[in-house]
């Protein structure tokens, strides 16, 4: 349900995308803001939902429609991973896919310097 001010954790739920990746888009596409009252800090923030936004939420739910729903609420590796790769760009995610499928994932542990040495 939209109201006219939503927090960036509120759209996150709505549309499942990730907390950052809605503050992102905030920053990117210079959406309206004004401090949420109550907060200490001034970090706290309502995003106004207006044609921009509103455009932005509908994309995301056509895109959830055709990519399938996926919501990352544990902190289980797989779910960190799975929600990792969901911020990443399409560039950012092809050149994970080609490293992983370059170099294995045994490459890429050991670029990450965790590989147990066996």
């Amino acid at each position: 349900m939209l109201k006219g001010r939503m927090t960036p954790e509120e759209l996150a739920i709505l549309t499942g995308y990730s907390r950052q990746t809605i503050n992102k888009w905030v920053r990117k596409e210079n959406w309206t803001t004004t401090q949420k009252p109550g907060v200490q800090g001034g970090k706290a923030r309502l995003i106004h939902i207006d044609e921009r936004v509103q455009e932005f939420i509908s994309s995301a739910r056509r895109a959830s429609d055709r990519q399938g729903s996926y919501t990352v609420s544990d902190s289980s590796l797989d779910g960190l991973l799975l929600n990792s790769v969901k911020q990443m760009s399409e560039a950012e995610q092809q050149k994970l896919s080609a490293l992983i499928l370059r170099e294995g994932i045994a490459g890429v542990l050991k670029r990450l310097g965790i590989r147990d040495n066996e």
